[in-house]
């Protein structure tokens, strides 16, 4: 290629408008990443001879190197208006597309490639990427087999094949994509990236973090590998190192919104409070906290950090997390009430009639309805930051919800008379939560474990498959299922157990903010507010605490479950 360069050179000194040296010499810098100085030679080639559709659509690829795809785009689409049936300008015209994020328009390109030359590996893969991005799972895998099939050594389709697969939760197939994909091309560090992605999700964590470092060593800027990373160095409890390691993506680019969320996370579960609530205002630029809630609320009033006085003044306070996350902050109402303002609250609609006497409210509204006018906002989750809580002066209360007399009276008559103590039991959340994997446990786990001499109620509303058979298996547990209409029959039967015993859910925050004994099971790093190697509950003075003492260890806690059990009861 040097060789080559080095006659284009000779030519153009000779003959400054010699097309075709001009177009080959703009070729080779392309190939060799000089991009800019591709874009000039290319461009004044075509100025020589307008009528080469090849011109055009190398130009494209320049351009679209530059990350100016709209420009790419006119580029190929003058090479296609030469020439019609020019698959591959279809194909990058698809790759264009694809990068505006106009992904339909971008399928159809690839499309009409394949129309043209229905043996192009190149745009099947293409194709499979843009499918994947539309969510269309399945057709996207279909487009990468068909990529294999007709190029069976062809890396990257290997590659986003295992992306598919893992958007699919088929991770064992997905580390087998990556691996054929790693033998083919042993330098790819996405695809080391992609396969610690797939090992932590199955929580081989070492693999993990071999695949991380792995990445990074071939890609020693890669600043996604170093946050997740620091993860990992998280999940197996060697914090100081994952603080180093997001430190490290932080040093590479310091606007990293993921980056400092996921540090600021780290630093709450250590208890370094004042710099987590800090660091946890990025969760508005960090596209993993908008792929799980959607796009950040924009008011034109000004947010409420604790600086402005609110006396005279309407404040909203807005959930913008779970439901959980509602429950457990929306105790900071008072306090905001307490500094002379007038608290609006909006919360998830499933929240509104549990919380309508919330102390501080003067007006609840459900998400979706139409707010009154208000001066300042806060979101749920800044109020700490806004208050500056640390660990001594969280606003912990015995009880700030309370349940609704006459169902309780309901619920009571449901359950029947008292011959036995009894026992709330709540074994999975939402299997959409992040870290589903390690805070649900199936129900046959739990009640194998669990004392016979109780009785037992599922406070469960929805169950997997596995747990209804469970649940059909034993007579001794209770189930009501979608008799619990709403939150305010899940504070009656709160109301009604002597303990409930909660993985980490919205009715483990229900029942300690109704003070209700509540024993909360937590896998061996639990989430943020739990902090680590205590029993007790700086937020519920009424919760304990039972942890995994190694990962996924959930016959020890239960163990120390049913011990305790015997013990107080």
């Amino acid at each position: 290629m040097a060789e080559a360069q080095e006659i284009y050179r000779q030519v153009l000194e000779i003959r400054p408008k010699h097309y075709d040296a001009l177009h080959l010499l703009g070729v080779i810098s392309y190939q060799t990443g000089n991009l800019l100085r591709a874009v000039e030679l290319i461009g004044r080639a075509i100025e020589l001879n307008p009528k080469n559709a090849a011109a055009y659509s190398n130009q494209g690829l320049a351009l679209q190197g530059l990350k100016r795809p709209d420009e790419a785009l006119d580029s190929y689409d003058r090479a296609l208006k030469l020439e019609p049936d020019y698959a591959e300008a279809c194909s990058n015209r698809g790759n264009a597309l694809k990068d505006l994020k106009r992904l339909d328009e971008a399928l159809d390109s690839y499309d009409r490639a394949l129309a043209l030359k229905p043996e192009f590996a190149e745009a099947h893969n293409n194709r499979g990427f843009a499918l994947q991005e539309l969510k269309r799972l399945e057709e996207a895998l279909d487009s990468y087999d068909r990529a294999l099939e007709l190029k069976p050594d062809y890396a990257e389709a290997c590659s986003n094949r295992g992306n598919a697969l893992q958007a699919l939760r088929r991770l064992d197939e997905a580390l087998d994509s990556y691996d054929r994909a790693l033998n083919l091309n042993p330098d790819d560090a996405e695809a080391y990236y992609n396969r610690g992605l797939a090992l932590q999700a199955l929580s081989r964590l070492d693999e993990a973090l071999d695949s991380y470092d792995r990445a990074i060593k071939l890609k020693p800027d890669y600043v996604e590998a170093y946050s997740n990373r620091g993860l990992v160095l998280k999940e197996l409890k060697r914090l100081n190192e994952a603080l180093d390691s997001y430190d490290r993506a932080l040093k590479l680019k310091p606007d990293f919104a993921d980056g400092h969320l996921n540090m600021s996370l780290c630093r709450l579960l250590m208890g370094e409070f004042a710099r987590g609530w800090e660091g946890f205002e990025w969760r508005w630029k960090s596209a993993q906290i908008e792929r799980q809630l959607g796009e950040k609320r924009n008011f034109t009033q000004p947010l409420w950090l604790g600086a402005e006085s609110l006396q005279g003044k309407t404040i909203l306070l807005h959930s913008d997390q779970g439901l959980g996350d509602a429950l457990q902050f929306c105790r900071y109402a008072k306090l905001v009430s307490d500094l002379g303002g007038r608290v609006i609250m909006e919360v998830p609609e499933p929240l509104t009639v549990l919380l309508r006497n919330l102390a501080g409210v003067a007006q609840l509204v459900g998400k979706g309805s139409a707010l009154p006018s208000f001066d300042y906002h806060c979101p749920l989750l800044s109020l700490p930051l806004a208050f500056r809580t640390e660990l001594n002066t969280v606003p912990s209360f015995n009880s700030y919800i309370a349940s609704n007399p006459g169902k309780v009276t309901n619920w009571r008559a449901k359950l029947g008379e008292r011959t036995k103590p009894r026992i709330g039991l709540v074994w999975s959340g939402s299997a959409m939560h992040k870290n589903d994997r390690n805070r649900s446990i199936p129900l046959g786990t739990i009640v194998e474990r669990l004392p016979g001499q109780f009785q037992y109620v599922s406070m469960q509303k929805e169950v997997s498959d596995a747990d209804r058979e469970t649940l059909i298996s034993r007579s001794d547990i209770l189930h009501f299922g979608e008799q619990l209409i709403d939150f305010t029959d899940t504070a009656a039967l709160c109301e009604l157990m002597d303990v409930i015993v909660s993985v980490d859910t919205s009715v483990a925050h229900l029942a300690g903010a109704m003070g209700r004994p509540v024993w909360i099971l937590l896998p061996f790093i639990p989430d943020w507010r739990w902090l680590l190697d205590r029993e007790d509950s700086v937020w519920y003075p009424s919760a304990r605490l039972y942890r995994q003492e190694k990962i996924g260890d959930w016959a020890g806690v239960i163990e120390r479950v049913r011990t305790e059990l015997l013990r107080q009861l």
